[in-house]
């Protein structure tokens, strides 16, 4: 007997599988992760009207995306909501914050926390136990989406902008907020790489995505639990948006702006749809994945404290004695009645299980 992927999700920091639109969140948690959205929402329309001075530096053409991210910021503030009103991840939420700002944590490790949102965060190292290829690609698509963000929501919300000094270039101010931050050529280096900033993310986001796409076509064991809405569609998504975005480039520098207001449309709408998806798709993980950050330095600081809990069976070390207790509050916040299994490792509760059905369940056919 093991534990429902919940309990283990809420417990190691996995985001737990997705549960149909609706199913099992009750009004209340629905009404005040609506009200989580809405107030959301209203402050970011509030930071758009005012971080582009009165929509002074707004660019009225972006309308699009900039609607877009408001819709965006609403589904993940009430995703999130709803996420966290499950026992499993309210115990993750609340275990993870009281980590995090632990000052006896800080004390016994205080390089710790920038480690771990270095290597659990930035570089995923945990992927590369899995596979190397696999790390390297999300990898490539980590790094492009950050990249891509960073230059397109400022722009977007019109916190960002570059004007010229003398009209028609080659020198040129990045401001935000209205406040000049750096003046530039843009005939050279860092002009070249300050108007190709999303081009440079394309191109680190197409290859990663097109690997996970061939995986998920040739690897039996991906294509068995696969389904297209919620694995394939969020990497077809990913590369349109990217292709779509070198071909304005290549466009307007080689076609001289052939075909331009179509691949635009194109793009625009790839993106507006991508933004939308985001809160109710795989890409929520994006969203969870920095709370488990906490529950990485919960687990942390108990191996500081050698507080290793030992299997009661065989007396192999399991984890942390706070985190394995932590799992067996997660399991009784679920109401499930098994909750000492946690006390067992891997290895134990499959002998105890085969044990069982060898006892009761085959017993019966004889």
């Amino acid at each position: 007997m093991t534990e429902p992927p919940e309990a283990a999700a809420a417990a190691t920091g996995a985001p737990a599988p997705p549960a149909p639109d609706g199913a099992g969140v009750p009004l209340s948690v629905t009404f005040r992760a609506t009200a989580a959205g809405v107030v959301v929402s209203v402050l970011l329309i509030l930071a758009i009207v005012f971080g582009s001075r009165l929509l002074e530096n707004f660019d009225s053409a972006l309308l699009p995306y900039a609607v877009a991210t408001v819709f965006l910021a609403f589904g993940v503030a009430y995703r999130y909501a709803v996420w966290i009103s499950a026992p499993g991840a309210r115990r993750l939420f609340r275990q993870g914050w009281r980590s995090f700002f632990s000052m006896a944590n800080f004390r016994k490790a205080p390089t710790a926390l920038p480690k771990m949102i270095a290597t659990y965060l930035g570089f995923q190292k945990f992927l590369g136990a899995r596979s190397h290829a696999r790390w390297a690609a999300h990898q490539l698509i980590f790094w492009g989406c950050v990249l891509a963000s960073l230059i397109t929501f400022p722009l977007t919300w019109g916190w960002f902008t570059f004007t010229s000094g003398s009209g028609s270039g080659p020198g040129y101010e990045m401001r935000i907020w209205g406040f000049k931050i750096i003046g530039f050529d843009s005939l050279n280096v860092l002009g070249w790489l300050m108007f190709h900033g999303l081009d440079i993310a394309a191109v680190l986001v197409i290859p990663g995505a097109c690997y996970f796409l061939w995986r998920r076509m040739k690897d039996r064991g991906a294509i068995t639990g696969q389904r297209f809405a919620y694995d394939l569609v969020p990497l077809i998504a990913l590369i349109v948006i990217s292709v779509t975005g070198l071909l304005l480039t290549f466009s307007s520098i080689f076609l001289h702006g052939g075909g331009y207001e179509f691949l635009a449309i194109l793009h625009m709408v790839s993106v507006v749809f991508t933004l939308i998806y985001l809160p109710f798709g795989k890409f929520f993980h994006i969203v969870q994945r920095p709370a488990a950050v906490g529950m990485q330095l919960f687990k942390y600081t108990g191996l500081q404290d050698q507080e290793i809990f030992s299997c009661r069976r065989c007396e192999e070390p399991i984890d942390t004695g706070p985190y394995v207790e932590n799992l067996r509050g997660t399991m009784r916040d679920l109401s499930l009645d098994f909750d000492e299994w946690a006390e067992y490792c891997p290895r134990c509760k499959r002998v105890l299980r085969g044990s069982a059905y060898l006892s009761h369940v085959k017993k019966g056919f004889k």
